[in-house]
């Protein structure tokens, strides 16, 4: 076995420091962030806080926490980011494989209307119209359906199940099977690299987004934890919800940035490690073109 050449060697160290110095980089304001959400008023506002928590403080998470309305907004997080996923890849897939299919009738004018969408909208007013006349108001649909299909989400698993061999479905068509049966049967099982991937992308989108429950609830139950963050760190709901005195509101306006983006990102933290095998195949795979 040919020993590697002093030069390659060289190449391995630097590409080493680099590669560690970039992770450093790139986890420093996260762990930072982390740090300020458990420090103390006077630390934060001071700049001492860094990497690691000074004058450890509890008070904002202890008043979100106490809040029974944050935990009824989790929940409705929950529920709206899992049926709108499963609603947007549903409608995502089947359109995805409809327009995979080189000798259907109409497909250009299919995926001009797609890709139409990504540059022009009805506009914000209409679309509050049309959510409003179809009476979707206060309903997780109101969330679900605007945003269903992502068109770039939509163009990958197109080239995705364009990168297909065409003789698996023409066998599995000899065999007797419907379309549906060879895209339950066939085309989905060899794609979980790229369904793993949508749902990584659509579950981050619904799960951070505020403003369609912002536009189209009315009541405050209904709201998503984003919007109770929001809310929270605008001042509007700190005194009223949380009943906190002169000091702890000093302290909730020191480090609430810090403690929102530590309880809306750790579930998707959560989750991520356990896609992240299939990210990287998903998008490059949906990158090839047949």
């Amino acid at each position: 076995m040919n020993q590697p050449t002093r030069g390659y060697r060289v190449f391995q160290g630097v590409n080493g420091v680099i590669l560690t110095l970039v992770v450093l980089v790139t986890l420093y304001p996260f762990v930072n962030i982390i740090a300020r959400s458990f420090s103390g008023e006077r630390q934060i506002r001071a700049g001492e806080v860094t990497l690691w928590p000074e004058g450890f403080n509890l008070t904002t998470y202890r008043i979100v926490f106490q809040d029974s309305m944050f935990w009824r907004n989790y929940g409705n997080t929950v529920l709206y980011t899992v049926v709108s996923t499963v609603v947007a890849m549903v409608l995502t897939t089947c359109y995805a494989y409809v327009l995979s299919k080189r000798n259907l009738k109409g497909r250009g004018v299919l995926v001009g209307v797609a890709v139409f969408t990504m540059f022009f909208t009805g506009g914000l007013i209409p679309n509050y119209v049309l959510v409003t006349s179809l009476g979707l108001k206060n309903s997780v649909w109101a969330i679900a359906l605007p945003n269903a299909i992502s068109v770039f989400n939509l163009l990958v698993m197109k080239a995705f199940f364009e990168s297909l061999p065409t003789e698996l479905e023409e066998a599995a068509e000899i065999d007797g099977l419907s379309t549906y049966g060879i895209l339950l049967r066939v085309v989905l099982p060899l794609s979980k690299a790229v369904i793993a991937t949508m749902l990584l992308f659509y579950s981050v989108s619904f799960w951070n987004s505020w403003f369609s429950a912002y536009l189209y609830m009315d009541r405050t139950e209904l709201m998503p934890a984003t919007v109770y963050l929001r809310n929270l760190i605008s001042g509007a709901t700190t005194g009223g919800n949380a009943g906190a005195g002169t000091e702890q509101l000093s302290q909730v306006g020191a480090n609430i940035q810090a403690v929102t983006i530590v309880l809306t990102s750790l579930p998707i933290l959560c989750v991520y490690p356990f896609v992240q095998r299939y990210f990287v195949s998903g998008v490059m795979l949906g990158a090839v073109k047949g």
